[in-house]
């Protein structure tokens, strides 16, 4: 492509962030270029107060876009971050002034696909529950569709159930969540937790380990999704969270819930492990409608479990 400096930025875009609204006399924007299939924007003029004026919309952020796109295409410079100020002119009919500066700003570049920090975490939750029991060797459950950048629904590469045997229970634990997401730069053990569900020894056979550990990846597929599941559950110990299935039945609901566990030495620091337990209507009847998640019906059926919360 044809060269385009800073000075073709800050020309065009003179033109076009001098057709401020009224009452504007500043502005101040800043953009990051295409980073894992995303970029962002953000910005306004400002009145003499400092005040946001209002603008007609994709005015112009859009065009902002495009400067960006034309200085990654015919800079020759790196940098992922581009900083845009204008300021109206003291004079009528001349021009305000408009400065350009780009950046290459290390903290915001995203985990790429083969960041370390994905086998980090997976080997960190494989140490615990070795910790808890005997981890079979294959994944109880595994759906690993995951895009270019390795984001599954879990927005990692990792979305799967491992089945581990210990101290006279079966559990079936989901094996992604707290890995640190895809495609992003912020340092998070993805959505901060893992979910356990704990049935008897000996009380589920093969076919049954697998039918649950299905449900598992679903139950993982709505945390992922909520993002502040895990907050909700530490502030309320129990929720009503969601249904199982026909396959399921009576078991119709899932109630998650907090414990005294944290699975440590993730990427990011450690991350506390939720119990889902599977109950029937009856278990919840009752419940309070108007309730945020039925958190009281939820840690009465627990009780009679005796599952602590």
């Amino acid at each position: 492509m044809t060269s385009y400096s800073l000075k073709d930025a800050e020309r065009d875009l003179q033109a076009i962030l001098d057709r401020a609204p009224s009452g504007a006399v500043t502005g101040t924007w800043e953009a990051t270029t295409m980073q894992a299939g995303h970029s962002s924007s953000t910005g306004s003029y400002l009145d003499a107060k400092g005040d946001i004026v209002d603008q007609p919309p994709g005015h112009p952020m859009r065009d902002i876009g495009d400067i960006v796109e034309k200085l990654e295409k015919g800079s020759g410079e790196k940098f992922n971050t581009v900083r845009v100020t204008w300021t109206r002119a003291m004079l009528p009919f001349m021009k305000g002034k408009v400065t350009v500066e780009i950046r290459f700003d290390a903290r915001i570049v995203p985990r790429g696909p083969d960041d370390p920090s994905y086998e980090a975490a997976a080997k960190a939750r494989r140490t615990y529950w070795e910790s808890r029991g005997e981890v079979a060797p294959d994944f109880a459950a595994e759906r690993d569709q995951a895009n270019v950048y390795k984001q599954t629904k879990w927005f990692n590469p990792h979305r799967r159930v491992l089945h581990i045997r210990g101290g006279g229970q079966d559990m079936l634990a989901t094996d992604g969540l707290s890995t640190p997401w895809a495609g992003i730069a912020e340092e998070e053990n993805g959505v901060e937790c893992e979910v356990v569900l704990v049935f008897a020894e000996g009380v589920l056979d093969a076919e049954a380990i697998s039918r649950w550990a299905d449900l598992m990846i679903g139950v993982g597929d709505l945390v992922a999704d909520g993002h502040r599941v895990a907050r909700d559950v530490a502030k309320n110990g129990a929720i009503i969270f969601c249904r199982t299935g026909d396959s399921y039945m009576p078991l119709s609901r899932i109630i998650l819930s907090r414990t005294d566990q944290t699975i440590p030495g993730l990427p990011f620091g450690s991350v506390p492990l939720i119990r889902a337990t599977a109950v029937t209507e009856e278990d919840i009847a009752g419940r309070d409608p108007d309730e945020d998640w039925g958190a009281t019906a939820a840690k009465a059926a627990l009780a009679k479990r005796g599952i602590p919360v």
